[in-house]
C-alpha cells in the first residue's frame, strides 16, 4: 500500500510539472507578443495566430512519430526526458533571443525557436501518459480508476503556472518562456526516475499507417461516423481561439482610461485561470449529465457553451462587465470537457475494439489537429487582424469595438454549428444501448484527461 501511494505521488509530481510547462505560456503568450516594444513586448500582435496554428500543425504528426520511436527503440521514460530536454532548450532560446534583442524581436527567429520547442513538447503529453500507465500497471493498480485523479493535478499545475506568470508579471515578458524552459529541464531529469518502460523491437504486426492511426479514416465510410468526425473538426475550430486571444483582449483594457486600473485588466492570466479550474470541476458533472441527457445532449451542451464563451467575451469588460468574462471562463469547462468526453465515449461505442485506439487518435486529429489549426489561422488572419489594429499607435476605443465584433462572429459560428448539429447528427443506436456502465464513463473521462490512445486497456 505504501509503495502504491508513493508511486501515485511521484506520478502526481510528473503530471503537475508536465502541464505547468504549458501553463507558463499557452494563454499568456499573446500578451507579450501583442504588446508594443515600448511596453516590453515583441510587437508581433499581427502574428499571434501563427504561433497557435503551429501548435496544431505539429500535433498532427509529431506525437505519432515520437510514439513509434518510444514503442520500438527508446523506452518511453527516456524518450520523455529527451523530448523535454530538446523542447526546454529551444524554449530557453526563445527567452534568450528576446532578452538580447529588446525592441527588435524578429518574427522569423522567435517563431522558429518556438515551433521547434512545441514540436518536441506536444509528444510529451502522450509519453507522460504512457509512463504513468506503465508505472500504475507495475504497481498493480487499475489505470482506469487510478489515472484520472492523478491527471487532475496536471490541471492544478497548469493553473499554478498561470498564477505564477501573472503575479510575477511574466505574462507580459519573455520570462514566461524562460519559466517554461526551466521547468522542462527539471522534468527532463525527473522523467529518468520513472520505472522502465518496455519496447517492442520485434513487433512488426502493424504498418506505419496503422501506427499513425491513418487506418481509422476508413470510418468515414460510415455515414454516422463521417458526420460525427466532420462536426468534431468544425467544433475544433473553436478550441484555440480564446487561448490565442483571450488574455490579449482582456489586457487591452489597460489602454482604455475607464478600465486602465481595473484588477482584471492587470491580471488577465489569473482571470482566465478560472477556465482551467472550471475544466477540472466540470469533469465531475459528466457522469450525471451523460445519464440524464445522453451523448448527443452532452455534446450539444458543449457547443452551446462555446456560444456563451465567445458571446460573453463580446459583451464583457474588466469594469462592471467583468461578471460576463467570469461566466465565460466558468462555462469553458462545459465547452471543452463535455465534447471531449462525450465524443470520446461515442467513438469508443461505435468502433470495433481493434480500431478503438486509432479511432480515438482520429478524433483528436480532427479536433485538436485539423480543426484547431485551421480555426486559429482563419480566426486570426481573417477576423481578428481585420477588425483589430495591432500597431503600436492603434486607437484603443476603436480596437475594443473590433474585439467585440470578432467575439460575436465566433459566437455566431458556434451557434450555427450547434443548430446544424442538432438537426443533422443522429445516434440511431443510442436508444438501444443499455445504461452507461461506470467503467465506460471513467474510461471516457480518462480519454478527455489526456492521450486518447491506450487510455483504456482493451480486453
Amino acid at each position: 500500500m505504501a509503495s502504491n501511494s508513493n508511486m501515485k505521488t511521484r506520478l502526481i509530481v510528473m503530471n503537475f510539472l508536465e502541464f505547468a510547462i504549458w501553463g507558463c505560456y499557452l494563454v499568456s503568450m499573446g500578451i507579450y507578443l501583442g504588446n508594443s516594444p515600448d511596453k516590453g513586448g515583441a510587437g508581433l500582435g499581427a502574428y499571434v495566430y501563427l504561433f497557435y496554428t503551429a501548435q496544431g500543425l505539429v500535433s498532427l504528426f509529431m506525437p505519432a512519430l515520437v510514439g513509434i520511436i518510444a514503442d520500438k527503440w527508446v523506452p518511453a521514460q527516456k524518450m520523455l526526458s529527451i523530448c523535454h530536454g530538446i523542447s526546454a532548450t529551444f524554449m530557453l532560446l526563445v527567452g534568450w533571443y528576446c532578452w538580447q534583442n529588446p525592441g527588435n524581436v524578429q518574427f522569423s527567429v522567435i517563431f522558429t525557436f518556438y515551433t521547434l520547442a512545441i514540436a518536441f513538447f506536444m509528444p510529451t503529453i502522450g509519453l507522460a501518459n504512457s509512463v504513468a500507465f506503465n508505472a500504475l500497471n507495475k504497481a498493480g493498480l487499475d489505470t482506469v480508476t487510478a489515472f484520472p485523479p492523478i491527471r487532475v493535478f496536471g490541471t492544478v499545475g497548469f493553473i499554478c503556472a498561470e498564477l505564477f506568470v501573472n503575479f510575477t508579471d511574466f505574462q507580459s515578458s519573455y520570462m514566461q518562456f524562460v519559466s517554461a524552459g526551466v521547468i522542462g529541464l527539471l522534468l527532463m531529469i525527473y522523467a529518468l526516475t520513472m520505472p522502465e518502460c518496455p519496447v517492442n523491437k520485434g513487433d512488426n504486426s502493424q504498418s506505419i499507417s496503422e501506427k499513425l492511426g491513418l487506418s481509422a479514416f476508413s470510418l468515414f465510410r460510415n455515414k454516422t461516423m463521417a458526420i460525427f468526425f466532420i462536426f468534431s473538426m468544425l467544433l475544433g475550430v473553436c478550441l484555440q481561439i480564446t487561448n490565442s486571444y483571450g488574455t490579449m483582449f482582456i489586457a487591452s483594457f489597460q489602454n482604455i482610461a475607464e478600465f486602465a486600473n481595473s484588477w482584471g485588466a492587470k491580471n488577465a492570466t489569473a482571470l482566465t485561470a478560472i477556465s482551467q479550474a472550471s475544466e477540472a470541476l466540470c469533469i465531475l458533472l459528466i457522469p450525471m449529465c451523460l445519464k440524464r441527457f445522453g451523448i448527443k445532449g452532452v455534446m450539444l451542451m458543449a457547443m452551446l457553451a462555446w456560444v456563451i464563451r465567445f458571446g460573453f467575451f463580446g459583451i464583457g469588460n474588466t469594469g462592471s462587465g467583468i461578471v460576463f468574462i467570469i461566466i465565460s471562463c466558468i462555462v469553458y469547462g462545459v465547452a471543452f470537457d463535455f465534447f471531449n468526453v462525450a465524443g470520446g465515449l461515442f467513438v469508443d461505442q461505435q468502433t470495433d475494439v481493434k480500431m478503438r485506439s486509432s479511432a480515438q487518435g482520429l478524433f483528436m486529429i480532427m479536433t485538436n489537429g485539423i480543426g484547431a489549426s485551421v480555426g486559429t489561422f482563419i480566426a486570426g488572419n481573417y477576423v481578428v487582424n481585420k477588425f483589430v489594429d495591432m500597431s503600436a499607435n492603434a486607437n484603443a476605443e476603436t480596437n475594443l469595438a473590433g474585439w467585440q465584433t470578432s467575439w460575436f462572429i465566433f459566437a455566431g459560428y458556434a451557434l450555427t454549428i450547434s443548430i446544424l448539429f442538432y438537426f443533422i447528427f443522429r445516434t440511431p443506436t443510442e436508444a438501444k444501448q443499455p445504461p452507461l456502465k461506470k467503467e465506460e464513463v471513467q474510461g471516457a473521462m480518462a480519454i478527455a484527461a489526456g492521450e486518447p490512445e491506450g487510455m483504456v486497456e482493451e480486453k
